[in-house]
């Protein structure tokens, strides 16, 4: 095949995991629209089929399995011709997949995502380019925010976690390359820029030998366009003054932080290998309610962890009720091969740990009604994320709200709403997943 003829295959996507993984995806759609093949979104219509993976725990190993047999059946039926797998899937078992997944064409581990037009070349029998360029992100969702990952791997080896294993350790990104890519995304339309990594705030340390996340935000938030910088996956013992006075202090910056705390027994924290105890991480919490009540907090945390005794699970459920979050998610232990919690003593059976999920699930739920009641009656400013024809609504979402994770704002139109833009809405109901409200 000519390349000539390869440019007329259209290419598409199944997006799995993280908001991480999504920006890789991003970046290597990017990269074979800057070759010149066509990126369209439904799979049935393309010629070439990526599913962008991910392997942090069994259920989302699972789901990329199920996706991917789905695809070969396309690949059976003739609809598809090439089935290319990428992300965390094939960077954990690719010994495997060949074997399990015999009409997948290609397998990209993590670092030769770069590589993706050459593979499709390869794949053609098209004779290798020269040259390969980047090309700008093509984004797989709706809205004017985009998530800018600020570095990959991790380093804190906390012993139920996979992702040092798939993705190596902590490495930050050039700090002018991200201002440059940044500034690319608000030219593009972006209004709002998550910053995401395993651990925001470790950024830079491997790189300038100091914590450089505060600098980082500095500089974004100079640039001119740019409405909203939002931080996720902070880890609580880098969480400092310096940093949440950033928050509070400058326009620009989301009154949100996304820290993940994951437990507040000192038996389990410890056996986790997580850096705070729970004296410390009360303390943490108790200082940002305390002394800067305008950042909105959002958490996780895991149930059923290895010898998590039902003391330690009630204490759990007394620190909800007493610091009464304003998000928080959970997820039930997933015991993953080559972690250091796969080999520990008393092990929670699966039943014990739905139960438990259910309950603290229950709490939070009761503690976010109390809570988001508080603002119904209440004028806020919406970025508009989406239109959906069904229905005929708007959905957005504010500054204390991130997209995806939290609660979204559904609204009719007042005749000049447009999906990218700030509109205020006053919210008149909550119906446990979203905000219900009308454009002023």
């Amino acid at each position: 095949m000519t390349k000539k003829e390869l440019l007329d295959k259209k290419v598409s996507a199944v997006s799995l995991g993280c908001d991480k993984n999504k920006v890789d995806l991003e970046k290597m759609l990017g990269r074979i629209k800057d070759y010149g093949l066509e990126v369209i979104a439904d799979v049935e219509y393309s010629d070439i089929v990526i599913v962008n993976t991910c392997a942090f725990i069994q259920p989302a190993i699972e789901e990329a399995i199920s996706n991917i047999i789905e695809m070969e059946e396309l690949k059976k039926l003739g609809k598809i011709e090439k089935l290319i797998v990428t992300g965390c899937f094939p960077e954990r078992h690719f010994s495997e997949m060949k074997e399990n997944f015999p009409l997948v064409d290609a397998f990209l581990r993590i670092r030769e995502n770069v590589d993706i037009c050459k593979t499709i070349e390869s794949l053609y029998n098209v004779p290798q380019s020269r040259k390969f360029g980047e090309g700008e992100r093509v984004f797989t969702h709706s809205g004017a925010y985009a998530y800018l990952k600020i570095a990959d791997g991790c380093n804190n080896a906390c012993s139920y976690c996979t992702i040092p294993r798939i993705r190596g350790r902590y490495k930050s990104e050039i700090m002018e390359n991200l201002v440059s890519e940044a500034k690319n995304l608000v030219a593009r339309g972006m209004k709002e820029i998550i910053l995401v990594a395993q651990d925001t705030t470790r950024y830079g340390e491997d790189l300038y030998g100091k914590n450089m996340l505060v600098e980082l935000c500095r500089k974004l938030c100079k640039i001119k366009d740019l409405k909203w910088l939002r931080i996720h996956y902070a880890y609580p013992e880098k969480v400092t003054k310096e940093l949440l006075d950033f928050i509070v202090s400058e326009d620009k910056m989301c009154k949100y932080l996304d820290i993940p705390l994951q437990h507040i027994d000192n038996q389990i924290l410890a056996s986790m290998r997580r850096r705070l105890d729970e004296e410390k991480t009360r303390e943490l919490v108790k200082l940002i309610k305390d002394e800067y009540p305008m950042i909105k907090l959002r958490s996780t945390f895991i149930v059923g962890y290895p010898g998590e005794s039902g003391k330690a699970f009630k204490k759990l459920l007394q620190f909800l009720k007493e610091t009464q979050l304003d998000y928080a998610g959970f997820f039930p232990y997933s015991r993953e091969q080559n972690t250091a919690s796969f080999f520990m003593d008393k092990q929670i059976s699966e039943w014990k740990k739905k139960s438990r999920l259910k309950k603290v699930q229950k709490i939070q739920e009761q503690v976010m009604l109390e809570k988001n009641s508080l603002l119904i009656g209440r004028e806020m400013e919406i970025l508009v994320d989406s239109f959906d024809e069904s229905t005929g609504e708007f959905q957005g979402h504010t500054q204390n709200h991130s997209p995806l994770v939290d609660f979204g704002v559904r609204f009719v139109d007042n005749g000049c709403v447009r999906v990218g833009e700030f509109v205020k809405v006053k919210i008149y109901d909550f119906n446990g997943n979203d905000f219900i409200g009308e454009a002023l």
